[in-house]
């Protein structure tokens, strides 16, 4: 179940009944600090004094930590002479009990909580906290700026080191992952789009190679070998190369279609679904729409129904994975469906080929691109086919005209000899990811500080992580922060910023090292 993860400042009387239980069971039963009580619920003696912030999962508290500015402070009690260890003319307030629930402790819920928890000291005034941290976290503690000062605190079951953080070095201390130094037209950004994306230098240097006639020999080979390995990863009988972009290649395939007769079905579920039914428009093509919202699966019995009511039906043509959202339609069960009518299968697999398994072995045509998944320059897109149709003659422009392509061995127009390169190296070294693994990891962690995802996981592509953000958060905002942090995240599309929705999307091979920072940076958003 999705988690709705807030961080703010305790109000509710039930918050502070749960501030309670956690403070006993942190520094009662786990920190022998205090003595136990059968009521299982300690309050600190400053409790009217204190402001809690914390974190809640709904009405479950997660995580706390207790915010004072009255002296004493609890650290005058155990040193005596406080201020002789700190910085002079600074505004100082104590932070205390610190508590996260253990299933909690290896997140960024703590990093989030000390984000708040500065926002709110600097509203009051205040440039400096001080804090009894638990020797155990000490390195933590000083990985976020706070400086050790005095000897340690309390007993030896329960050792605190006193610690100051100052404004100026709490921000020094995040600067390595959102302040990068370098201004931000010279740094390299992380690319988390769904294209174009990171392309390795091996491909790279293969597009630098000399240019040379696509009609030459030496080309010809590669670009027969490059659509070998096409038709290998894709489980495909045949695959043309076209210059242009997976637009191109569904107005191909919507060409092909308007040579058959008989009526079609398109399906839709989100912003490329659409596409094709305009593009089927475009063509004048004969046939019906099912779509459903956005993010939501199709209801496969009510598309057997509904080709059951329309026997003219011969052709359907659906998105195997939807970029906007990240659905991945299940293109098996759609096999099924017209392998026991009759009916020719097509498919949009321009986000799908190259991140996920596809396997074409009985669709009657699919279309690709060069980036995205196959992690090549954009430029060069694909129409994998069974069989081409006869010429259509007038009926159609030659370069929209798959049999010219077949015909031709491929190469009936000019193309740009250097992509063809660059596609090749790519597909020929391509190695397994990890995103999987990743990417449910990354999942994890949105939902704890609050976010999540547009598709269930279950229905969804890993490499594509649609993420709705609360109402009070503007995706063109939260997108632009991030891009100018150095992550280049997908927000500017219309069809995202009209449903408030960013997308980060791992085509390619990401760590969770390179990926903590963009959950530090939503973190201290929603925070804010």
């Amino acid at each position: 179940m999705a988690q709705t993860l807030r961080l703010k400042i305790a109000t509710k009387p039930w918050e502070f009944e749960q501030i309670n239980k956690l403070n006993y069971e942190t520094f009662v039963e786990e920190i022998p600090q205090h003595r136990p009580d059968t009521n299982r619920t300690l309050v600190d003696k400053f409790h009217k004094e204190n402001t809690y912030v914390i974190c809640t999962d709904k009405d479950k508290l997660l995580g706390m930590l207790a915010v004072r500015n009255k002296r004493p402070f609890s650290l005058d009690e155990k040193l005596g002479n406080l201020d002789s260890y700190l910085p002079n003319n600074r505004s100082v307030c104590e932070i205390r009990l610190l508590a996260v629930r253990k299933n909690y402790r290896h997140t960024l819920l703590f990093r989030n909580l000390i984000a708040k928890t500065v926002k709110h000291c600097r509203k009051q005034g205040h440039d400096i906290a001080v804090i009894s941290g638990a020797l155990r976290q000490k390195k933590l503690y000083e990985h976020l700026g706070f400086v050790p000062f005095g000897p340690v605190v309390g007993t030896p079951e329960a050792s605190f080191q006193p610690m100051y953080l100052t404004i100026e070095a709490y921000k020094k201390s995040i600067r390595p992952t959102i302040e990068p130094k370098l201004p931000c037209s010279n740094r390299k950004k992380l690319l988390l789009l769904p294209g174009p994306v990171e392309i390795p230098l091996n491909v790279r240097l293969a597009f630098n190679e000399q240019t040379i006639s696509h009609r030459s020999e030496e080309f010809l080979k590669i670009h027969r070998d490059t659509k070998r390995l096409l038709c290998q990863l894709a489980n495909a009988k045949n695959v043309a190369i076209l210059m242009g972009s997976g637009t191109l290649a569904n107005d191909v395939i919507a060409a092909q279609l308007s040579l058959k007769s008989g009526k079609g079905l398109v399906l839709s579920n989100g912003e490329f679904g659409d596409r094709i039914i305009n593009q089927a428009k475009r063509f004048a093509l004969s046939f019906d729409a099912l779509s459903e919202d956005w993010g939501k699966p199709f209801d496969y019995d009510a598309i057997r129904k509904f080709i059951d009511q329309h026997p003219d039906i011969n052709w359907l043509w659906a998105v195997h994975c939807e970029t906007s959202t990240g659905m991945l339609n299940d293109t098996a069960t759609l096999k099924n469906i017209c392998n026991e009518r009759g009916i020719s299968l097509c498919l949009d697999c321009v986000s799908s080929l190259g991140t996920v398994d596809v396997d074409l072995q009985g669709v009657c045509y699919a279309s690709g691109v060069s980036g995205k998944g196959l992690r090549s320059f954009s430029g060069l897109s694909m129409v994998f086919y069974e069989q081409a149709l006869s010429q259509g003659g007038k009926i159609m422009p030659s370069y929209l005209d798959l049999a010219v392509y077949h015909e031709a061995d491929g190469t009936p127009f000019t193309i740009s000899t250097n992509l063809v390169y660059a596609l090749y190296e790519a597909i020929r070294t391509s190695k397994p990811t990890n995103t999987a693994v990743v990417s449910a990891w990354l999942k994890k962690e949105l939902r704890k500080i609050g976010l999540n995802t547009v598709v269930p996981d279950e229905h969804a592509n890993p490499a594509i992580i649609t993420l709705g953000l609360p109402d009070q958060f503007n995706s063109e905002t939260v997108g632009s922060r991030l891009e100018s942090e150095g992550y280049s995240v997908s927000y500017r599309s219309n069809y995202l910023l009209r449903r408030n929705w960013i997308q980060i999307c791992l085509i390619g091979d990401y760590s969770q090292k390179e990926l903590t920072p963009v959950l530090e940076i939503l973190g201290q958003i929603l925070a804010d």
